[in-house]
């Protein structure tokens, strides 16, 4: 009886580490900004290479996309949707111009407009992590897809890191 309770306590905490429909977050180590920034580089130039073909890997909930606990998102910024979402494939096809943070920041329209950079922009929102109900500050790096419509990104929840320094990565 103790073995059965243990093996159900154990299942109980392995599902509750479990966020964002099986990407498991409480267990892997944090993307740093710098990861992101080539990652979405790679991301960058695979989907140029590839275009709208290359939409579908970007669904896979697995590497090269999905990656300690973030991953790469396709949108569509003239359209306002979401194209490509390996964890939430719920969001493709869904406008998403009018989401708003906590703090009333629109944070799809402040992503799309760092994405009009040459080399992309960081845009800090307020967003809950997987499994919590309260946000936490995420900041997002947004860069622009040559020759195709699309935009991708990737984010992290970070405290300390102020938007300035993030963009001078980018250099």
């Amino acid at each position: 009886m103790k073995r059965f309770a243990c093996v159900c306590m154990m299942s109980v905490a392995l599902v509750a580490s479990m966020g964002m429909s099986g990407m498991s977050v409480g267990a892997q180590e944090a993307a740093t900004p710098q990861q992101i920034i080539e990652k979405t580089a790679q991301a960058v130039d695979f989907l140029s290479k590839a275009g709208q073909e290359g939409l579908e890997s970007f669904n896979q909930p697995g590497e090269p996309w999905v990656w300690r606990d973030t991953y790469i998102f396709v949108y569509n910024c003239e359209k306002g949707t979401i194209e490509a979402h390996p964890i939430r494939p719920q969001l493709i096809g869904k406008e998403l111009m009018g989401l708003k943070d906590i703090k009333g920041n629109f944070f799809f329209v402040q992503l799309c407009e760092a994405a009009r950079s040459p080399q992309g922009g960081w845009v800090e929102y307020w967003w809950p992590k997987p499994g919590e109900k309260e946000p936490s500050r995420k900041i997002s790096l947004m860069r622009q897809v040559p020759g195709t419509p699309y935009q991708l990104g990737a984010g992290i929840y970070d405290d300390g890191a102020s938007i300035e320094e993030l963009n001078g990565m980018l250099k």
